[in-house]
């Protein structure tokens, strides 16, 4: 059970700080100034920016690899497939700081005749990366997840339940975005990708505050000897 206990309190803290990219929203402001390959001013708030992106980018995959062992208790194809799926958002996102670095290169390099168009591409390849990796793969994330911790009772299952509430919520949102309902930053967006992030940030507070529930993934560390959760009990 100690052992249980801290792999809960290092997964729910690999979620809370994955919430240290809040900032980016702020941070990343000068990348949607039309002006800002041609303008002044600045670069060390967008360079912060990345650097946020890629502590949340390994903290992803800190979140699936500290709890694929006791997942896998419940389903291993699943809880594997929450890993990769893990990876893969990390490595969108690192796409899109390196686009980010790449766009932050070119303003540094002058005003010259090409820099607008090259800077453009790139703001326009930034926009896509962030709109199919954030916009869609979190979605699985929170549906092979939120299935496992839903049939596991691991914590009440209200949690899970936001998250797969929360999962066509965005996928929404993205495919609004993509055929240009409304931009990434707007009111509609932040509405529809809320239920995800309270989704998360309850998830890793329960898991630090109280660690798993007992359930018969806990009661049997090999998972061969599963038994019912006695009939009555309340979530």
């Amino acid at each position: 059970m100690s052992s249980l206990r801290t792999t809960a309190r290092v997964a729910g803290g690999f979620y809370l700080l994955s919430f240290v990219s809040v900032p980016t929203l702020t941070l990343y402001a000068p990348l949607r100034d039309t002006n800002y390959f041609t303008g002044s001013g600045s670069d060390t708030g967008v360079i912060w920016g990345g650097i946020l992106e890629m502590i949340v980018a390994f903290a992803g995959i800190g979140t699936a690899v500290a709890l694929y062992p006791v997942l896998k208790r419940e389903h291993e194809g699943v809880a594997l497939g929450f890993v990769g799926a893990r990876v893969v958002e990390a490595a969108s996102i690192v796409s899109g700081v390196v686009i980010v670095m790449a766009m932050v290169t070119v303003r540094q390099a002058g005003t010259g005749p090409d820099v607008p168009a090259a800077g453009e591409a790139l703001a326009a390849l930034h926009i896509w990366t962030f709109l199919l990796g954030q916009g869609f793969i979190p979605a699985v994330n929170a549906v092979l997840l939120g299935y496992l911790l839903y049939r596991s009772r691991l914590v009440p299952r209200i949690l899970p339940v936001l998250g797969l509430i929360g999962a066509p919520l965005l996928v929404t949102s993205a495919v609004a975005t993509l055929f240009g309902f409304w931009t990434q930053v707007s009111p509609q967006s932040g509405l529809l990708t809320l239920p995800i992030g309270v989704w998360e940030l309850s998830l890793g507070i329960y898991l630090v505050v109280k660690g798993f529930r007992p359930s018969p993934v806990t009661a049997d560390p090999t998972g061969t000897d599963r038994v019912p959760i006695p009939a009555g009990r309340s979530d």
